[in-house]
């Protein structure tokens, strides 16, 4: 998908809304830039894993399967002893 825009007196373009919609560029996002083949890619800058928002979304589950901690379902998933009957 090839889209035209223009850059501006200070050198700042805007990224079209599709294409911020489809890869979560939202305001104060870092991206970076890189010379490719003589070309400018520019991408979001990798970050950080935030698992924060997956907390507490399991217990409910592992509670079901007799598990009061990720922990001890870990354990045993991988097979060592956790003291659990």
């Amino acid at each position: 998908m090839l889209q035209n825009v223009k850059m501006g007196e200070r050198g700042q373009v805007t990224t079209p809304k599709d294409l911020r919609e489809k890869f979560g560029l939202k305001p104060e996002t870092e991206v970076e830039f890189k010379v490719v083949d003589n070309s400018i890619l520019l991408r979001k800058k990798p970050g950080r894993l935030n698992l924060s928002r997956w907390k507490g979304r399991c217990g409910k589950s592992f509670k079901e399967l007799g598990y009061a901690r990720v922990d001890e379902f870990s354990e045993d998933v991988r097979g060592r002893v956790t003291g659990k009957a």
